[in-house]
């Protein structure tokens, strides 16, 4: 007997005075099929495989694994870094085939099983410590293989995510910008749909945002990552979107054209708007309109316009879309008319408690309790405002003459103030 065989006499296990190494070796060839066998029927994802490629790359990845594992009972040495980059090199095929995870890793746990109940069949009473010799070693493997599995997986999974992920922005920037999209399209992947239900968001504050003591950034990630969970799953296509965590614009495709956009599908969106409120645990307004592809980048314009007019005209969190706010969109669009309009809440345009109270009680139907609850102060100080600003403006928010002049003039402020033309 050369050294060598001394050495692997001393550190293979045995079973019946034979190495287990080659008992395995010897199983080796109905070994492969056995397992390739199992592999197809308990592994679906490796059973849709082509033909062709479970004769060749699969079957040969099983001589392999068979031929590593007779190595680590032989020697006693776990596989090393070569052999694992080749484990890594294969799982990553299998992630850009699209062969879920738990198959790749299964995979290797059924060979290693077969090799065990083919090798370890033959243990008698006498054999327990080469036996648990084996199971400790087969384990050792196990833990390696599973860990270079996963290694390949998922940094092709990342690769692939991150160019899909740039092409879904690519062709959301496409249809921003205006133009034919279909192109980037095609390169994302994805089916330009008959409509986009274009989405303009404001998110308010999670309550953890505001707590003393919790990191306020990490609470808000968590609150735009539900945000996005949460509309993946309501979705039945892929939207698109840009969003932080103060809010931004979606893109979900929708099947209904969008002349047909009626009450049905309104009612649907505001049920959605609600679920996605809830997901994330904050407020959310929403101003929204149905596009063509090829009209997504006036319909984003449109949406972020009814989504400040709708702000500006103290409405509370929801869905609008622009048939919401007629009357406060058109009075808001630049015209002879809207300075004068404007002008006439120069008394009351450094007193914001004064506009914001004038705002409110219009947007709650003149109602001066939930005014005061929306406020936060007590009815009495909705009352004392209201009259003050009375006082100040000869315009009565009461007065039904006046609550058009008013609505009109508010709408005309808030524009002028951003448009940064202040008359105040």
């Amino acid at each position: 007997m050369t050294a060598s065989k001394a050495a692997e006499r001393d550190i293979a296990p045995q079973l019946d005075g034979i190495p287990v190494h080659e008992r395995l070796r010897a199983a080796a060839p109905a070994l492969a099929p056995a397992v390739m066998a199992r592999l197809v029927e308990q592994l679906p994802a490796y059973g849709a495989l082509p033909s062709e490629q479970l004769r060749g790359e699969i079957t040969r990845a099983v001589d392999r694994g068979i031929r590593a594992f007779t190595a680590v009972l032989r020697t006693g040495e776990l596989p090393g870094t070569d052999e694992l980059a080749r484990i890594s090199e294969s799982s990553a095929r299998r992630a850009d085939e699209g062969v879920p995870l738990e198959a790749v890793v299964g995979a290797y746990h059924f060979g290693a099983q077969e090799c065990a109940a083919r090798v370890l069949g033959a243990a008698g009473p006498g054999d327990l410590p080469d036996v648990l010799l084996v199971q400790q070693q087969l384990l050792g493997y196990l833990r390696l293989v599973s860990c270079a599995v996963a290694s390949g997986y998922v940094q092709e999974r990342q690769a692939a995510l991150g160019d899909e992920q740039v092409a879904r922005q690519a062709l959301l920037s496409r249809l921003l910008e205006g133009g034919d999209p279909q192109t980037a399209a095609d390169r994302a992947g994805l089916p330009l749909p008959p409509c986009y239900l274009v989405l303009a968001i404001t998110m308010g504050a999670h309550p953890d945002e505001l707590s003393p003591g919790v990191n306020h950034a990490v609470a808000a990630r968590r609150k735009l990552r539900r945000l996005r969970n949460e509309l993946q799953r309501q979705s039945a296509g892929v939207p698109l979107s840009v969003l932080s965590g103060n809010g931004g614009l979606v893109l979900i495709p929708s099947e209904t054209p969008p002349a047909d956009f009626g009450s049905t599908d309104r009612d649907r969106l505001s049920r959605l708007v609600d679920h996605l409120a809830r997901a994330c645990g904050a407020e959310l307004t929403v101003a929204a309109a149905a596009a063509a592809p090829d009209g997504a980048a006036a319909a984003a314009r449109l949406v972020g316009e009814v989504r400040e007019v709708a702000r500006a005209s103290g409405r509370g969190p929801g869905l609008y879309l622009l048939d919401d706010v007629l009357l406060e969109y058109q009075l808001s669009r630049p015209s002879p008319a809207r300075a004068g309009l404007a002008a006439l809440l120069t008394p009351v345009a450094h007193r914001p408690e004064l506009l914001d109270t004038l705002r409110t009680f219009l947007a709650c139907g003149l109602d001066r309790r939930r005014a005061a609850a929306r406020l936060q102060v007590h009815p009495n100080t909705v009352d004392y405002r209201l009259r003050r600003a009375t006082e100040l403006t000869g315009l009565d928010a009461a007065r039904g003459t006046d609550q058009l002049t008013l609505r009109a003039a508010l709408a005309a402020h808030d524009t002028t103030r951003h448009d940064g033309s202040d008359l105040g």
